[in-house]
């Protein structure tokens, strides 16, 4: 791999880079569609880390099918797959660990600790491997594109993060690898997230601005469908990811839901 972008980079091509954990569906695809607009080689990796689940997570269940994510890929016009195994990315002696002192003590970080200091870790090297000039991220893990910002502007990385939108599928429910998990009518009770979020929306176009108001509506109907069980909904500012009371100005909605075993993540902004 290092090989490879040195080589691009000597001839003077520019890279983009989408990293993933396989599993690929239409949001990886958009990321990669904008790459390619953006470099002249894209590259994507293929890795599932362990470092970012923790104890009683998902890890060992999650889904991988690397046959059909190469196609995808190849379909997809990407320059080349990467997919090193756990060894090499976690040598025997390795040490460091990337930790940021405060966006991690929001949101998901609060009831996954060590998650985002695993996602910091992991991005940092696969960074310094691959070595981009782009990355793209996604912004359905609005708190994993905040960290890895913070992270490349704190250690100079040199990279430019560039952000898409979510993809979402025809009835709103934000596309994840994780939804192959979901039962038919756990399917249904997922779309509650989307739903709930684009009526706190009208909700502050209306002209509501109490943060607790606005959650309070939000988890009456999350909580008013079947198997959902709130993790939480916060309301924030975009850059720091603390609570916000009051909503003056562009605000994060954010949220993590269980539906049945399934943990899923939605977020929308909300615009007075």
């Amino acid at each position: 791999m290092r090989r490879f972008s040195s080589d691009l980079r000597r001839s003077g091509k520019t890279i983009a880079f989408v990293p993933t954990m396989g599993f690929l569906h239409q949001g990886h695809l958009s990321l990669m569609e904008k790459g390619k607009s953006l470099a002249a080689r894209l590259v994507v990796s293929i890795f599932v880390n362990p470092t970012q689940f923790g104890p009683n997570e998902d890890l060992a269940a999650y889904p991988k099918d690397e046959a059909r994510d190469l196609d995808m890929t190849q379909k997809a016009g990407v320059d080349a797959v990467f997919i090193p195994d756990v060894q090499q990315i976690y040598p025997s002696g390795c040490q460091t660990v990337v930790l940021l002192k405060f966006l991690p003590g929001h949101l998901c970080g609060l009831s996954r600790p060590g998650h985002f200091n695993g996602v910091a870790t992991v991005v940092t090297k696969l960074l310094g491997i691959v070595r981009p000039h782009t990355a793209l991220f996604g912004e359905k893990d609005f708190q994993q594109l905040a960290v890895i910002r913070q992270m490349v502007k704190d250690l100079e990385i040199g990279i430019d993060i560039v952000a898409a939108p979510i993809v979402r599928e025809a009835d709103g429910l934000a596309m994840s690898s994780r939804n192959m998990y979901l039962t038919s009518d756990q399917r249904k009770s997922a779309t509650s997230l989307y739903r709930a979020l684009t009526a706190s929306r009208q909700m502050v176009k209306n002209g509501e601005t109490s943060a607790e108001v606005i959650i309070r509506s939000a988890a009456a109907r999350i909580s008013a469908v079947p198997e959902t069980i709130i993790d939480y909904i916060a309301i924030c500012d975009p850059q720091t990811l603390e609570d916000v009371a009051v909503v003056s100005g562009p605000v994060l909605m954010a949220m993590a839901i269980m539906v049945g075993k399934p943990r899923l993540i939605d977020n929308m902004m909300l615009t007075p």
